[in-house]
């Protein structure tokens, strides 16, 4: 009897197994929702034309972006042409005090990026975008910005990443 149940579940995951993979572009565990026509991918270098400029934030950005789609996609990636195509520029790297104290002072700061994004999907061209993404971390005011900067940037680019992965080909 325990080897009949063990056949039948080993044979229902087969099953299972074969209908996900003949799903090609129906359902992805990583969240894609992309075209089986859609095999490439673009993502151009994306400069810093903030006011304040962090000298490695391009290249942190560009590269979480493209570790991004390189994870979660199975997209060739081309230096341009591609299926999709991803461009844009880093527009704002700024902290603002948020929670002010009776005596004036700031207990809280927040560093706020944004990126302004132009995507093209050369197979669907309504789902083209030329947007903003801002995404922030609050730290405390007693810290400086070069103290905490550098743990801050890659929690807020990954957030600005996620937030451009969805709403390009997760159609979040």
């Amino acid at each position: 009897m325990q080897i009949h149940r063990t056949i039948h579940i080993a044979l229902t995951t087969l099953v299972f197994v074969v209908w996900l993979t003949a799903c090609r572009g129906g359902y992805s565990f990583t969240g894609a929702s992309l075209s089986p026509d859609t095999k490439t991918i673009t993502i151009a270098y994306f400069q810093n034309m903030a006011s304040v400029v962090m000298p490695t934030l391009s290249n942190t950005f560009t590269e979480s972006l493209t570790s991004k789609f390189r994870q979660r996609t199975r997209l060739t990636f081309m230096d341009f042409g591609g299926d999709l195509s991803f461009e844009g520029e880093i527009t704002n790297y700024d902290v603002q005090s948020i929670a002010i104290q009776a005596n004036e002072q700031a207990a809280q700061n927040r560093l706020t990026i944004t990126v302004k994004v132009r995507y093209m999907n050369a197979q669907d061209d309504k789902q083209n975008f030329d947007r903003s993404f801002s995404e922030y971390e609050d730290f405390s005011a007693a810290l400086s910005l070069d103290a905490v900067q550098d743990d801050l940037i890659p929690r807020i680019v990954d957030k600005l990443t996620e937030s451009i992965f969805n709403a390009s080909v997760a159609n979040w």
